[in-house]
């Protein structure tokens, strides 16, 4: 076997000390999903560790070699959640004292999590990024050993035993391995033992498609950090692949997936209904890189592993992934409909779309003329009966705008529908924006205050279902020509915004 560095690892992994506290946890066939995608589909159920997750084996592997090593009282480590439960259990079990910086933005039920197994845990920051930076200044400044969540040999080597596990499980051919993707951890520890054990296994690795540090790395051939990094999956949310991490992957990486919060929803359900149990969006994203990928390139008879990663969701982060899920499969579309206003019309609409099921329907009357409408349907084949749905519609002489892929739509349209600026405003000019703040106390007034007064607002609405981000869609009283002064503040925000002038749902329903 050729030495490489992911070769070296593997006496590293075969003799770490993660079983003092965690599991051997199972491979299980999902038997419905499989027989839906023609393919075998075993899942790792990391899920079932004593903090939910696998971050327990690298966090441990570390702290446990530090106490042999030498006379270690403190630690000190910074996480969004699941490497802080990893750490303040492993330092519990050891006698260690903790310190876990945790961002603003954490899920309570990790932050809760932590304080129950003993660590003292502060929260700093908008984002993981702003509490490592925070947790690794603290070290410094108080000679405290910093536990790295992924960038560290020995928490590599942890991580590295869910690889072990898979192929002692399932020692019969294995075709791909997938594998989410954060700072690097799990994947460069599974892949540096799984390769060097049987380099014809492919190793894939999943990311969502607002923090994909990996495939930008990959495709610059260097670590490239993100600007901006979406945190539905919080588990994962990071803005840049690890230093040592990345020099692993990238010698036998073949290839990185990206998937959307709608797909990542749809994975929590298939997980659900196999297991019964609800991964947290992170430990969801591989079992979704799985299905896209499988549909994408039509395998079959394959067998294929996806890892779930963990469980630790807010559950009120659950609303979001419900009503996201069908879209997500493809089994729900959003329209928008235009028909004529005159009596008679929303009957025939009605009669047009038959006995299809309708899972949301807004009506409102708009000007002398027409009427807008705004509909989602449920589909059993969703491409097929959409299409049809689409076709039929225009076969009437309706012109649907199809706004399933439409954020705008999803998030606030869908609520907002019946509501058009008045006269004067739309004379004088509106202009629109998307943009997105950390949920915090205080977010929400520091961000209009940001704005100061200078702008008449015409439309507000904010959402946010457990999600660590605030939503909002804001309406300006603004010509065109004021467009850039207008941008130029939104930027001095320092906060992620999209111009959402030209889209069609704003255009439809509220323009």
């Amino acid at each position: 076997m050729k030495k490489t560095k992911s070769s070296s690892y593997v006496h590293k992994i075969e003799t770490s000390n993660v079983y003092d506290v965690a599991i051997v946890t199972p491979l299980s066939k999902l038997d419905r999903l499989s027989k839906n995608l023609g393919n075998s589909v075993l899942l790792k159920r990391e899920d079932l560790q004593p903090i939910f997750s696998f971050k327990l084996r690298g966090a441990y592997n570390k702290l446990s070699k530090l106490k042999k090593n030498g006379n270690i009282k403190k630690v000190i480590a910074a996480s969004a959640g699941n490497h802080a439960q990893g750490v303040a259990y492993a330092a519990k079990k050891l006698s260690i004292s903790a310190i876990i910086i945790m961002p603003v933005t954490t899920p309570s039920i990790k932050v809760n999590s932590v304080k129950y197994y003993g660590a003292k845990v502060t929260l700093y920051g908008d984002n993981f990024d702003e509490a490592f930076a925070y947790a690794k200044q603290l070290s410094l400044k108080k000679s405290i050993v910093f536990i790295h969540p992924y960038d560290d040999e020995d928490v590599i080597s942890g991580q590295g035993t869910v690889g072990l596990e898979i192929l002692e499980a399932h020692p019969d051919k294995i075709d791909t391995i997938f594998i989410p993707v954060g700072g690097g951890g799990l994947i460069a520890g599974v892949g540096a033992y799984v390769k060097s054990i049987n380099p014809n296994i492919k190793i894939i690795g999943v990311e969502p498609d607002d923090a994909a540090c990996l495939k930008v790395a990959l495709e610059a051939n260097k670590i490239v950090p993100l600007k901006e990094v979406g945190l539905f999956a919080d588990g994962v949310a990071v803005k840049q692949i690890g230093k040592l991490t990345f020099s692993l992957i990238r010698e036998w990486i073949d290839e990185v997936v990206t998937v959307s919060v709608d797909e990542i929803c749809a994975a929590v359900q298939d997980t659900f209904e196999a297991t019964r149990t609800i991964p947290e969006p992170a430990g969801a994203l591989s079992l979704a890189g799985l299905k896209k990928l499988t549909s994408k390139k039509r395998w079959k008879n394959k067998t294929l592993v996806a890892i779930n990663s963990g469980a630790n969701l807010n559950f009120d982060r659950l609303s979001h992934i419900v009503e996201r899920v069908q879209l997500g499969e493809k089994k729900e579309a959003l329209f928008s409909v235009s028909i004529p206003e005159e009596k008679g019309s929303f009957r025939s609409f009605c009669k047009t779309l038959g006995k299809r099921m309708i899972s949301e329907f807004n009506y409102r009357a708009d000007d002398e003329s027409k009427a807008h409408i705004f509909l989602a349907c449920r589909f059993n084949d969703g491409t097929s009966e959409k299409r049809k749905l689409i076709n039929d519609l225009k076969a009437k002489s309706y012109s649907p705008l199809d706004l399933s892929d439409n954020e705008i739509a999803k998030l606030h349209i869908k609520h907002m529908v019946g509501g058009r600026a008045p006269k004067h405003i739309s004379e004088y000019g509106e202009l629109i924006f998307r943009v997105e703040f950390p949920e915090k106390p205080g977010a929400l007034i520091n961000f209009l205050n940001s704005l100061g007064d200078k702008w008449n607002i015409t439309l507000f609405h904010y959402r946010n279902q457990g999600a660590a981000y605030g939503r909002v869609l804001i309406g300006f009283q603004a010509k065109q020509k004021e467009k850039n002064k207008l941008i130029k503040q939104l930027k001095a925000t320092n906060l992620p915004f999209w111009d959402e002038q030209g889209d069609i749902a704003y255009s439809a329903f509220l323009k």
